[in-house]
């Protein structure tokens, strides 16, 4: 069971320990900037109300004045919800146009394997370098935390990554759906990023200029990790949201890709 899926996985391997060193040493930095911060005296709390609305509202910044605050604004919102996101639906834009565009496809569904398992597990390959990522960063941030004398709610820090593996889900199924609809794995890739940069510049205006309801439409309206740290709000509705509507994605790609003719 699931060999495609482990067979995908491990193909990322690289890509994966990369991207999580990149980010973990991201996070490092970070934390260990912050001690400066907090000693310059600078009013941050006057420079974030100086801010454009549009600008607070993109990258969740609420204060720089604590450690939550800070991490939030300067590495969650920028690294988890617009690189990751937009990593991990660049990755779901391959996983089934790429083998479509080099022919390898016509090989693997010439043994006994159904269309629908071949987009399926092709997508499950992606939960390995989510999984990893997420244990490994929360733990850099929390020693680092540690190390430089400052204090975080772990629970904060576990809930903060839990919550992002529905949202990064969504942008992958994003990446999934456009990967069975054209056999060209560039175009695949770019319209993907293209698409979830496009949904998070619409919930960020649509929040900025009063037409929230837009903003329904954007997976990063159901993940905040300033709600999450700052606040302590967990918000397990929009989880359960994301998680139905990478599920009807899925469905999606599984249901068009089981009815198209493969032209590599």
């Amino acid at each position: 069971m699931f060999e495609l899926a482990r067979f995908a996985a491990r193909k990322q391997r690289t890509a994966t320990a990369t991207l999580t060193l990149l980010l973990a040493l991201l996070a490092a930095t970070m934390v260990a900037f912050f001690p400066s911060v907090e000693a310059s005296g600078v009013d941050f709390e006057q420079y974030i109300q100086s801010l454009p609305p549009a600008f607070r509202e993109a990258f969740g910044v609420a204060t720089l004045t604590s450690i939550e605050g800070f991490l939030a604004s300067e590495f969650y919102q920028f690294a988890f919800v617009l690189l990751f996101g937009l990593y991990v639906a660049y990755l779901g834009g391959r996983l089934v146009a790429a083998d479509v565009e080099t022919g390898r496809i016509d090989l693997l569904l010439a043994t006994p394997v159904s269309r629908r398992r071949v987009v399926v597990e092709r997508y499950l390959s992606l939960v390995p370098s989510l999984l990893v990522t997420n244990v490994v960063v929360p733990a850099v941030v929390v020693v680092g935390v540690e190390l430089v004398g400052e204090s975080i709610a772990l629970e904060r820090v576990v809930a903060v990554h839990l919550l992002s593996i529905p949202y990064l889900l969504c942008c992958g199924a994003i990446g999934l759906v456009l990967s069975v609809l054209t056999s060209r794995t560039d175009v695949a890739q770019r319209s993907a990023l293209g698409l979830v940069f496009a949904l998070f510049m619409l919930e960020t205006v649509g929040a900025a200029s009063g037409t929230e309801a837009l903003g329904y439409l954007s997976p990063t309206y159901y993940y905040d990790p300033t709600a999450v740290l700052v606040r302590g709000t967990y918000d397990f509705v929009g989880a359960v949201v994301l998680s139905l509507a990478t599920a009807a994605l899925v469905g999606v790609a599984v249901w068009w890709f089981s009815r198209t003719d493969i032209e590599g």
